[in-house]
């Protein structure tokens, strides 16, 4: 049997190895659902329900976890959480994927497994909802409660009726009968209706049960066909009602362990056209039994004393059965592993007869059970008595082998090395490892054979002579010890027996079967010799612990003898109490693991070891009274405890009656609760009633609000349209406009063109005459220079020096003009850059008139802009102008300066006297006049070329000019090195 806890997985396989259910148990998985927090704990499954199909079932439990389980498909989904437990489930809905669960608030909800979404959310119940039935056509459902029923139309998920009873009657089912469209309603006082479900006339009525088997129906399951009512109750009869002939024909009377049924359930088969024949009955005990209706034979069963079922529900097909245990577990069931035995095949007609064979003694015919402490030899064949040294010789190690190998792969010595190792089992496998060493049968027929015969009369009164505050465990120690005395009866008159089980009874209190059988292993292996002077205690028993007494210790025998102390004072209550009394749990968990694992002599080894390990205060006592002391304090304590079990019986009982008076109140309390709930209902039917009112109020104000929206939309589209038409035509429209607009800016482009053109003519003229002072001045300074020269050859390095100033400052002012003739061109390639502008907002304009103003500002303000720049450029050009006066006038000063001076050198030297005024004018003229001729001819040059032409002459300018600032330079240096080796009187 495979196991799966969920734990805290939302999905994963439901086994992990492909389940080979076995035909004793027939178990494919065991579902369980253990927490892993801080605190571990068992969430009990409450509810389980198959769909259509019949291979995927969801359970809820107390939690309000619901699982969704595919056994075809091996897997398991988390599909809701409610938060709180489910009361009733219902998985056979017309769109597969939902269900229907009842909850603990009175509330039904319906879910999609796959969405896991809420579908609709169902109330009107004022208690628990404990049985959704589900129509064959997935349209309708009934719920119901034990004080009503409600119809619900699973479209729209609305209450169509509702069944009002009387408060003393109460329901106990009501449902749908299998591919019928009647409703079966089922009353706590055996009245059983038939409705239909369309107009909810009633159709028929059942007629009471006869006296002689007269039960008060509280379980109902009916044939897949519909034809057959099967009912039970608290009693071991089954009642069978034929629904079309509307009688009794048959009553089942089940074993008499059955003393209650809790749930009946047909097993559908697929050859019966729905008349199923077996029938599931779970009873108070905990197992279902299935059951032929036509031949009354048990066929099989499920579940045990042990591991009880609560709940059981089988597939539609009928090849699962989903079993809700006692523990809270889920089991799911194979039908078809539960009756292979029954669907065997018949044997065969034709067998044939063989030889007899010769006869041969071997191994396998000499198998023996082996149990500690005495082994059992086969008995000797008479006809082969030369072969019985030889088989001993051989088997000998077979035997012992066998005597060490135990059940489940265990082996004694390797036990027993563990236990001398450690002293002990491990915790976690000791029950285990009790029951391989016991070699127990397990035989439930057998224990539940002895229990079904009920308390031994031995044992009714048990709790008077013992106490126990734990009912549960009085209960199993009162079943045990009656197994004990019906199994055989010298039990029911041994007055240790309780003494002796109970400390296994307590150890084994939830497998009352393992229970008994270890207790009966004890008394057959390790007591068996107690019984040979009964009533009286084991005298032969107690010899043999005084004799091994008498080996180890003497002195404290002798001391026994001389106080008159005999075996039966300080042994006979270690035995028949096996130790409980005077070890601890623990302690005593470690005596029986060592007990079980050695011969049975062991136990009375450790009589006699426990005798001289408490030597010392022993030797202490010196009167007989002192060891009747021991026993004295025990029945005093024993009398003790019976007067503290008493004081609690009675407080108990005062509790109780306490606990009965409040229930009384709270009863009241709970009718007078229930008035008020009543009242309450009513007025929350009336608020309900006024709430639907309200809401088709609402329904009726919302469609005409919505029709009004939906003629406002039209009235919109309309309108919409209206304007599309308008915007289409004021487009042709503005296209047009824009053709004229654009024609409009070609003339305006070509006057502005023309503008352009005429304000360039104006300022090359302005340029020429620029020019033409300029050269004018160049020529006066180069007539100047040239007098310069001619007057003082001494200072010619001087006034060529100032002659290439003069040049390099005149370099500079072309350099000036190609930067003016540079910035005529940037204005072209503006203008050009704006007329690509005016084209482009062209093009917007075509599409979209209303942005002509604003690109039309926009060409005002560049332009603007524009005229700014230029105003800029021309002041910046008049600043040049005055600048480059200044530099000629401050250059003219220094040539009349230096003209001055050479005039007067020369005049000094020579003798040759010129006027002060020619000698300036013949400077400056030639100076002017070489200026504005160079001034001229780069203007004309300039405006002949084209624009790439111009760039060569740049660069052609550019060298020049570099090569006569080299000249300049050189010849500076070679007269700063002249004017180094001029002797100073020279120089001077």
């Amino acid at each position: 049997m495979q196991s799966t806890d969920l734990g805290n997985k939302e999905s994963g396989k439901i086994w992990h190895r492909k389940p080979s259910p076995a035909a004793r148990d027939g178990i494919i998985v065991n579902i369980v659902h253990n927490t892993s927090d801080y605190l571990p704990k068992v969430l009990r499954f409450l509810n389980v329900a198959f769909d259509s199909t019949g291979d995927c079932l969801i359970a809820g439990d107390h939690q309000g976890n619901i699982y969704v389980f595919d056994l075809s498909g091996n897997r398991f989904n988390l599909v809701q959480r409610t938060a709180q437990a489910c009361t009733a489930l219902a998985f056979n809905l017309r769109r597969k994927s939902e269900f229907l669960v009842a909850l603990a608030d009175y509330s039904i909800k319906c879910f999609d497994t796959v969405t896991k979404e809420l579908v609709s959310w169902m109330r009107g119940h004022e208690s628990s909802v404990f049985s959704i039935s589900v129509h064959a056509s997935g349209k309708y459902a009934i719920t119901t409660s034990s004080d009503t029923a409600q119809l619900w139309d699973l479209d729209t998920f609305q209450r169509k009726r509702k069944l009002n009873i009387l408060q003393s009657v109460g329901i106990q089912k009501v449902f749908f009968l299998p591919l019928s469209n009647t409703i079966l309603s089922c009353f706590k006082d055996n009245s059983i209706f038939a409705w239909e479900c369309d107009t909810l006339i009633c159709k028929y009525q059942l007629p009471a049960p006869p006296e002689s088997s007269n039960i008060l129906y509280k379980v109902f399951a009916v044939t897949r066909d519909g034809r057959i009512l099967a009912a039970g109750g608290k009693s071991n009869h089954l009642h069978l009602w034929c629904l079309e002939a509307k009688h009794l024909f048959r009553i089942i009377q089940m074993p008499t362990k059955v003393r209650a049924i809790r749930h009946l359930e047909f097993l559908p088969d697929s050859f019966d056209a729905g008349s199923n024949q077996v029938l599931g009955v779970l009873s108070q005990d905990g197992i279902m039994r299935f059951v032929n209706t036509q031949t009354c034979k048990l066929l099989f069963e499920i579940g045990s004393l042990d591991e009880g079922i609560s709940s059981s529900v089988i597939s539609p097909h009928g090849r699962y059965i989903a079993s809700i245990m006692e523990n809270g577990s889920l089991n799911i069931y194979s039908v078809q592993a539960l009756t292979k035995e029954i669907n065997k095949p018949p044997p065969p007609l034709v067998k044939m007869i063989e030889d007899l064979p010769k006869k041969k003694v071997n191994s396998g015919d000499l198998k023996v059970k082996v149990k500690s402490g005495r082994i059992q030899r086969p008995a000797k064949s008479r006809e082969s008595k030369a072969q019985t040294r030889i088989l001993k010789q051989d088997l000998a190690g077979n035997f012992e082998n066998k005597e060490n190998e135990l059940s489940d792969g265990l082996n004694k010595k390797r036990l027993q090395i563990l236990l001398k190792s450690y002293g002990e089992y491990p915790t976690k496998y000791r029950m285990f490892i009790w029951r391989s060493l016991l070699q127990l049968p397990e035989n439930h027929t057998a224990f539940s054979n002895l229990i079904d015969k009920g308390i031994h009369v031995a044992f009714l009164n048990l709790q008077k002579n013992y106490p126990i505050k734990s009912r549960k465990l009085l209960r199993v120690l009162q079943r045990t010890l009656s197994a004990l005395a019906h199994w055989s009866t010298i039990f029911s008159d041994t007055p240790y027996l309780p003494l002796l089980a109970f400390p296994f009874v307590k150890l084994f209190q939830n497998n009352q079967l393992v229970c008994f059988e270890v207790v009966a292993t004890l008394i057959i292996n390790w007591c068996q010799h107690w019984f040979e002077y009964f009533p009286n205690p084991p005298i032969n028993i107690l010899g043999m612990i005084e004799n091994v007494l008498a080996f180890h210790d003497k002195e404290l025998l002798q001391h026994f003898i001389d106080h008159d102390v005999t075996s039966q004072l300080y042994a006979w209550p270690l035995l028949e109490t096996v130790f409980s009394e005077v070890l601890t749990r623990e302690e005593w968990l470690k005596l029986f693991d060592n007990v079980f694992s050695n011969h049975p002599s062991f136990l009375l080894m450790t009589v006699v070891a426990y005798n001289i390990c408490s030597r010392a205060p022993l030797l202490h006592c010196n009167l007989k009274d002192d060891f009747e002391t021991v026993e004295d304090m025990q029945a005093e304590v024993d009398q003790q405890r019976v007067e503290d079990e008493a004081w609690y019986h009675k407080q108990e009982l005062l509790r109780k009656a306490e606990e009965t008076r409040r229930e009384m109140l709270l009863q009241e309390e709970e009718k007078i609760i229930q008035q008020r709930q009543r009242l309450a209902a009513v007025k929350r039917e009336l608020k309900v009633k006024e709430m639907h009112l309200q809401d088709a109020a609402r329904r009726r104000l919302l469609k005409l609000q919505q029709d009004q929206q939906e003629m406002e939309l039209r009235r919109l589209d309309d309108e919409m349209e209206r304007k599309v038409h308008m915007r289409d035509r004021e487009i042709a429209a503005t296209a047009k406009d824009l053709e004229m607009r654009h024609l409009e800016l070609e003339s305006q482009k070509r006057l502005y063109e023309k503008n352009l053109a005429r304000n360039q003519e104006a300022v090359a003229k302005e340029m020429r005459e620029n020019a033409d002072a300029y050269r004018r001045k160049v020529d006066l300074e180069e007539n100047m220079f040239h007098r310069l020269i001619g007057t003082d050859q001494t200072q010619n390095e001087k006034t060529q020096k100032l002659i290439e100033e003069n040049l390099a400052k005149a370099e500079q002012v072309c350099l000036n003009t190609d930067w003016r003739i540079q910035a005529l061109h940037k204005q072209r390639c503006n203008d050009l850059h704006r007329s690509e502008c005016y084209q482009e907002m062209a093009k917007l304009l075509r599409k979209n008139r209303r942005k002509e103003i604003e690109v039309l500002d926009a060409m005002m303000e560049a332009e603007t802009k524009k005229w700014e720049e230029a105003e800029e450029k021309d002041f910046h050009l008049k600043s040049e102008k005055k600048a480059a006066a200044l530099s000629d006038a401050s250059r003219k000063w220094f040539l009349e300066k230096e003209i001055n001076d050479a005039a007067e050198h020369a005049q000094h030297l020579c003798g040759r006297v010129m006027p002060k005024g020619q000698n300036e004018q013949v400077a400056s003229s030639c100076l002017s006049r070489t200026s504005q001729s160079n001034d001229i001819s780069s203007v004309e040059s300039l405006t002949q070329i084209s624009l790439n032409q111009r760039r060569t002459h740049w660069d052609t300018m550019e060298r020049d000019l570099m090569e006569r600032v080299r000249n300049l330079r050189q010849r500076l240096t070679a007269q700063a090195r002249n004017r180094c080796q001029t002797p100073p009187v020279l120089a001077t």
